[in-house]
C-alpha cells in the first residue's frame, strides 16, 4: 500500500483551480483543516462565492477571480496545484461547450506549467465520463472507454481525456509529480439548485411538489457517492506515491427510477414521477471498480448513500427556503 496519509503541513501552500465550485469548495475546507494555506482561482462561470464565503476571513485562504485558461502566476512557493476548474453538469455540455474544451486543454496546460515551474505536485480532477457509455461494468481504470467524440457529451468527455493525456505527458517528459482522480457521481451540500444533474433535480422538484422528471425508462444506473467520501479519497491520493489514474466513487449502484422514488419518499412529497426522452449518449450504467483505491489508498466510502441523501435533503430544504 502507498503512503496514503499525508502529514499536516506537507502541502503547506496549495492552489485549487475551480475552488468555488461544488467539489472544489469542499476540498478547500479539507485542505485548510489539514493545515494548508489555500489559494483559489475561479472565474465563477459555474462556481459561486457563496460556496467559499465563510472562508474569506480565514488568514490561510485567498480568492482570485480569474480564468485559468490564461497565464497562471502565483507569487511565492507552491507545494501542490489541484486542477478542479470545469463546468461539469450535463446542462453545461450544450450551454458552455467551448469553455469546457478550453479549460480541459488550455487550463490544464497552464496549471501543469505552473506546477512545473514551482516544483509542485499536480492533481487532476478527471471523471468517470472518460469511460463514456461503458461496455464493461464495473469500470476499472484499465478500461479505455466507449466515448462518442462528436456527440453532445463529447466536449466534456474528450476534454477530460485530453487533460489526462497532457498530465501524463508532463509526468513523463518534464518529471512533474502528477496524480489523477477519476470522480464518479458525487452529491451533497452546496450543489446548485439549478445544477441540472439528477439528484439536485429530484430534490428541488420533490420539495416544490412538482413532477419529478426521469429521463428514459429510468433503468439507467449511477453509483452515487457523498462528497466527504470523495474529498477524503482526493486527500489520500494527493499524499500517496501512486501516479496512475484512480477511481474514487461508491460501488453502490442504483437506477434513476429507484433514486427518484427514494428521494420523493425521503422528502415526503406527493410529487408524481414523469418520464422524458433520454438525452443522446446518456450512459446506461456507471459503477466504479474501486480495487485500486482500496489497495493503494486504504480508502472506502465512509458515509453511506442513505445518510448522504438525508444530509443533502436538509441542505436543499434550507437552500430553497432561503431562495438560493
Amino acid at each position: 500500500m502507498s503512503d496514503s496519509n499525508p502529514t499536516p503541513g506537507r502541502f503547506g501552500r496549495v492552489l485549487v483551480t475551480g475552488g468555488a465550485g461544488f467539489i472544489g469548495s469542499h476540498l478547500c475546507r479539507r485542505l485548510i483543516a489539514e493545515g494548508s494555506e489555500v489559494i483559489v482561482f475561479d472565474n465563477l462561470l459555474t462556481g459561486h462565492m457563496s460556496n467559499v464565503e465563510e472562508l474569506l476571513g480565514n488568514p490561510r485562504f485567498s480568492f482570485e477571480h480569474y480564468d485559468v485558461t490564461n497565464y497562471l502566476y502565483v507569487k511565492g512557493p507552491l507545494d501542490a496545484v489541484l486542477h478542479f476548474a470545469s463546468p461539469a453538469s450535463p446542462a453545461d455540455f450544450e450551454k458552455l461547450p467551448i469553455q469546457i474544451l478550453k479549460v480541459g486543454s488550455l487550463g490544464t496546460h497552464k496549471a501543469l506549467g505552473l506546477a512545473k515551474a514551482k516544483g509542485a505536485r499536480f492533481l487532476l480532477a478527471s471523471t468517470s465520463e472518460c469511460y463514456g457509455d461503458p461496455e464493461v461494468s464495473p469500470q476499472p481504470e484499465t478500461y479505455w472507454g466507449n466515448v462518442n467524440p462528436v456527440g453532445i457529451r463529447g466536449v466534456y468527455d474528450e476534454a477530460k481525456r485530453f487533460s489526462e493525456a497532457m498530465t501524463m505527458a508532463y509526468r513523463r517528459h518534464h518529471g512533474v509529480e502528477t496524480r489523477i482522480v477519476r470522480i464518479f457521481n458525487t452529491f451533497g451540500p452546496r450543489m446548485q439548485v439549478d445544477d441540472g444533474r439528477a439528484i439536485p433535480n429530484f430534490f428541488t422538484q420533490a420539495i416544490r411538489g412538482e413532477d419529478v422528471t426521469v429521463y428514459g425508462d429510468g433503468s439507467q444506473t449511477r453509483s452515487i457517492n457523498y462528497v466527504s467520501n470523495l474529498v477524503d479519497g482526493i486527500w489520500r491520493l494527493l499524499g500517496s506515491d501512486y501516479d496512475a489514474p484512480v477511481n474514487i466513487g461508491s460501488d453502490f449502484e442504483i437506477s434513476m427510477l429507484d433514486l427518484a422514488k427514494t428521494i420523493v419518499e425521503l422528502v415526503g412529497s406527493d410529487s408524481k414521477i414523469v418520464h422524458r426522452e433520454l438525452p443522446a449518449d446518456d450512459p446506461k450504467v456507471r459503477r466504479p471498480d474501486i480495487t485500486v483505491a482500496r489497495r493503494e489508498l486504504g480508502w472506502e466510502p465512509e458515509i453511506e448513500p442513505a445518510e448522504g441523501l438525508r444530509r443533502t435533503r436538509d441542505y436543499f430544504v434550507e437552500a430553497l427556503r432561503a431562495g438560493v
